[in-house]
């Protein structure tokens, strides 16, 4: 039995995009969530994984950690398509933003934290942030001017692209971040799309509550 391993679905935005992969390539992976910021969760993953982050992929023996590595493990068992886009530019092209957002954008994930069932204030748009937030919506423009007429979704079909890319568009939503043209259209299709909407009512349904701060989870506790 294969079993994904996650956080929050509201709040853990790596957790988000490896459940994405994986319940749209087809393949039969049990989930499991472990609600981050608590005591006893860095025991509970050390214990069950070896090291206390989350995603983390178990296939018997093998643990594979890192949600880039477990969107390749599975691209490796799916059907064409299913995670990566079939055409080679594209999937050269799908690989490259993907490296990218995986690699950086440390600001956005620093002061516009996953939280997908809140609505907050947004920071101050400028300096590094607006760097970041400006290079999201060049590559969303880049890929749907190019591709728009594939379908809606930044290389046409969905793609892992658009999962490492859906915690973006959640952020915009939380922060009140309003957008325009191509960047709206393909930000609402992720949005509406069956894939988000189901993990937003999982969000929505969780007890959990989290304070964040910049590092990451300060306390936990759950809702009433």
């Amino acid at each position: 039995m294969t079993e994904l391993i996650l956080g929050n679905m509201n709040y853990s935005s790596w957790s988000i995009r490896a459940a994405l992969v994986a319940r749209a390539s087809g393949l039969s992976i049990k989930e499991t969530i472990v609600p981050l910021g608590f005591d006893e969760t860095r025991e509970t993953l050390i214990e069950r994984t070896g090291f206390h982050t989350v995603p983390v992929l178990l296939d018997g023996d093998l643990i594979v950690r890192d949600s880039l590595a477990i969107t390749e493990w599975i691209a490796e068992r799916a059907g064409a398509g299913e995670v990566w886009p079939v055409e080679e530019d594209k999937r050269a092209m799908a690989r490259s933003v993907v490296a990218e957002m995986h690699s950086g954008f440390l600001q956005i994930r620093s002061l516009m934290g996953v939280d997908i069932r809140s609505r907050k204030p947004s920071p101050a748009l400028e300096g590094a942030l607006k760097d970041e937030i400006d290079r999201v919506l060049t590559i969303w423009r880049m890929c749907r001017s190019q591709w728009q007429s594939d379908g809606p979704f930044l290389f046409g079909e969905w793609s892992a692209a658009d999962a490492f890319y859906a915690p973006v568009v959640t952020r915009f939503k939380t922060y009140g971040y309003e957008l325009s043209g191509l960047e709206k259209t393909y930000s609402d299709a992720v949005w509406d799309s069956d894939l988000l909407v189901e993990l937003r009512q999982q969000a929505e349904a969780e007890p959990w509550e989290i304070e964040l701060g910049a590092l990451g989870p300060v306390r936990a506790w759950i809702r009433d």
